[in-house]
């Protein structure tokens, strides 16, 4: 889930920084320190906005730079345990496809992608049912479910778990309603009132 969250920090000015305006220096220093990094308490830093100094700068004996106590606001993202996303398929491979939600990317294994068995088409780079003649592939765009989280210091180590198997998930096209076939009995009876 996407929140703005607003974030007190203290943070050091280097001496090259002093020409430039102060607003300037501090928000390019607070998107440095925080965009594109991973807090357990916030999730993914995706951009940080409306800097404001709070404290004149302080000067520390020894030290050429000045620190200012600040606040901004962050963008975010989190995934949450049992939160549902719309999700495009990015990659399938033969224990599941890989699906993004948000700035993340999701693994859907085989077994989460719905309630009958599913199996890997090499040839077509597809997921199938042949009980339910379902498939998903590359591009598909699917509503999943988290079922796992584990958030790390980056992207490429935080690992999320997704199911398709509760009803009501997995691509929209499975909820549609099928048109039915019209009934022979009615087929038979408007030829006879045609004579």
């Amino acid at each position: 889930m996407y929140h703005i969250k607003t974030i007190e920090d203290r943070i050091r000015v280097p001496p090259e920084m002093f020409g430039s305006e102060l607003e300037d220096a501090v928000q390019r220093i607070l998107r440095e320190r925080y965009e594109g990094r991973i807090y357990k308490d916030l999730g993914i830093v995706l951009s940080i906005d409306q800097p404001k100094v709070l404290t004149e700068g302080a000067i520390i004996p020894g030290d050429s730079g000045a620190y200012y106590t600040v606040s901004f606001e962050a963008l975010t993202f989190i995934p949450v345990v049992n939160e549902v996303y719309r999700a495009e398929v990015k990659e399938i491979v033969e224990f599941g496809a890989f699906a993004s939600i948000g700035p993340f990317q999701g693994l859907l294994h085989v077994s989460q992608i719905g309630k009958e068995k599913y199996y890997y088409d090499k040839k077509a780079k597809t997921l199938s049912s042949r009980e339910a003649g379902r498939a998903v592939k590359k591009g598909d765009e699917v509503l999943v479910k988290v079922s796992t989280v584990s958030l790390k210091s980056t992207s490429s180590d935080t690992k999320i778990g997704l199911t398709m198997r509760p009803d009501g998930l997995g691509k929209p096209e499975w909820f549609k309603p099928k048109k039915a076939a019209p009934a022979k009995a009615e087929k038979k009876k408007k030829k006879g009132d045609a004579k």
